[in-house]
């Protein structure tokens, strides 16, 4: 076996692993019973699903200029994953689509309270 076969049969494995993480993410989003689970879902496969897509090509390819067009995919997948998971986790909340019976901890409701509550002052303020 020669390393250039080794590398295509790898990069093989890798599109298979993207796949498998990808339709893991997507039965989660269907199976998941809350926002906060789908989120889960939603995030982590497709991140590590991602990685096996650009790891493929980076295998498949082996080219520095390849390489270094994918590295800032990865970096902004990586980036924007957690914000867009946390803006969705949060949205979920207010519009009331989670489980209240998975949370051990709810700490977004002291503090939106405690932002209603200093809403509340400002507007008795401004308004006298």
């Amino acid at each position: 076996m020669t390393l250039d076969s080794f590398l295509d049969q790898l990069a093989a494995v890798f599109l298979v692993g993207s796949g498998l993480f990808s339709l893991a993410a997507g039965i989660g989003l269907l199976r998941f019973p809350d926002v906060l689970a789908r989120m889960h879902a939603a995030t982590k496969p497709q991140v590590v699903g991602l990685m096996l897509v650009l790891g493929a090509i980076a295998l498949a390819e082996r080219s520095w200029a390849v390489l270094l067009t994918l590295l800032p995919v990865l970096l902004f997948q990586m980036l924007t994953a957690p914000i867009s998971a946390h803006m969705i986790g949060r949205a979920g909340y207010r519009a009331g689509n989670i489980d209240d019976d998975h949370l051990y901890v709810d700490e977004l409701d002291e503090a939106i309270d405690e932002a209603q509550e200093e809403r509340a002052r400002h507007e008795r303020e401004s308004g006298s």
